[in-house]
């Protein structure tokens, strides 16, 4: 396995055939998300089936319920734009993050790419977290965001909202992570209103989502992308595709709660 760093964010990992990793390999791989939070795996021969076994290696698999399911393969979703008269919206998020223990990992393999366009960006939050102003830094500490659900229809004892640290530790790498998501998924800020929250929200995201902090993602036949939910936010470019952009996603489940009075993972 040969890797080579991407900036600001990322890895490119080469030299590897996701049907045959080894045990020391997915330990080295869960390592270099928890430092880098995307790897780009070019040139895979991986249908659905293969695909969902990689996946299974780095644990259980998680599936957000209210979205399309890939036809025979329940495990992953279909992320497509066929048949839509106009595109698909997307903002910088989290994946679930309204769950109390959201997943680690998401991933994509590509099924269709487009002639033009229909990229993947992604934010370095522990750069985020690192480069914050002192004093909003210092205004934040402590503090919880409401995570809440959007855009799906739930049955009445699904979760649908949960609080996280601002700043979350990552489990494995202990490092802090500025960990936001969509305005519309950040309901509120502990300790502040709702305008405050409002304002608050709209400047992390801004100062998240940078250029020079966010990796822009071109898709090649082949590629799977696979990235880590604690250390960074992601969004499809969807303006100006041409042609038929057609991926599956699969998702790993989080890090399990610590046992005893229902709290989350002492990291996160």
């Amino acid at each position: 396995m040969r890797t080579t760093p991407t900036e600001p964010i990322g890895v490119r990992v080469t030299d590897l055939d996701l049907r045959e990793v080894t045990d020391a390999e997915v330990e080295e791989l869960r390592a270099l998300l928890a430092e880098r939070g995307v790897a780009v795996f070019p040139g895979q021969d991986v249908d659905d089936e293969s695909f969902v076994a990689f996946l299974r290696r780095f644990g259980d698999l998680a599936f957000t319920v209210g979205e399309t399911p890939v036809d025979g393969c329940p495990d992953l979703n279909l992320i497509s734009n066929v048949g839509r008269t106009t595109p698909p919206r997307s903002q910088f998020h989290v994946d679930s993050s309204y769950l109390r223990v959201p997943p680690a990992y998401t991933a994509l393999r590509t099924v269709t790419i487009p002639d033009q366009g229909g990229e993947t960006l992604f934010t370095d939050q522990y750069a985020a977290h690192d480069t914050l102003p002192a004093a909003l830094r210092e205004q934040l500490e402590g503090r919880r965001i409401t995570h809440v659900v959007t855009g799906l229809d739930l049955d009445d004892d699904a979760e649908t909202q949960a609080q996280h640290p601002v700043f979350r530790p990552h489990p494995l790498s202990g490092r802090p992570a500025l960990y936001l998501s969509t305005p519309d998924r950040c309901a509120a800020i502990s300790g502040m209103d709702a305008d405050e929250t409002a304002e608050t929200v709209a400047q992390l995201l801004a100062h998240s989502t940078r250029s020079e902090n966010t990796l822009r993602h071109a898709w090649s036949a082949g590629d799977v992308v696979m990235w880590d939910n604690a250390v960074v936010m992601h969004k499809a470019d969807h303006s100006g595709v041409v042609g038929d952009r057609v991926m599956h996603r699969g998702m790993v489940a989080g890090h399990a709660p610590a046992t005893g009075s229902g709290e989350q993972h002492p990291g996160w």
